[in-house]
């Protein structure tokens, strides 16, 4: 079953969040994950939700997304990206 993952972004230093953009799709295709959605225009529909940047990820599974979050292919970014950007993310299954 897909899992997506989905991720609200607040850039703190969008300098240094360049240096995370490069790094994490290798690891993302390394997973077998691929971009749905990367940082494009949100529009809020209804509540109080007020998103900065948005991505979308897919993966086989939430097996799958959970191996890529903690990976050794992902770390670097990873911290790279606590250290650059706020983020909540959450992983949902598919249909």
């Amino acid at each position: 079953m897909s899992a997506y993952v989905i991720s609200d972004i607040t850039v703190n230093n969008p300098e240094r969040y360049e240096d995370y953009k490069k790094l994490a799709p290798p690891a993302i295709q390394t997973y077998g994950g691929k971009y749905l959605a990367r940082g494009g225009r949100a529009e809020k529909l209804e509540g109080n939700w007020e998103p900065d940047r948005i991505v979308i990820l897919e993966f086989e599974s939430v097996v799958t997304a959970k191996k890529w979050i903690d990976s050794p292919e992902y770390r670097e970014a990873r911290a790279l990206r606590h250290q650059n950007a706020s983020t909540n993310m959450i992983v949902v299954e598919g249909l």
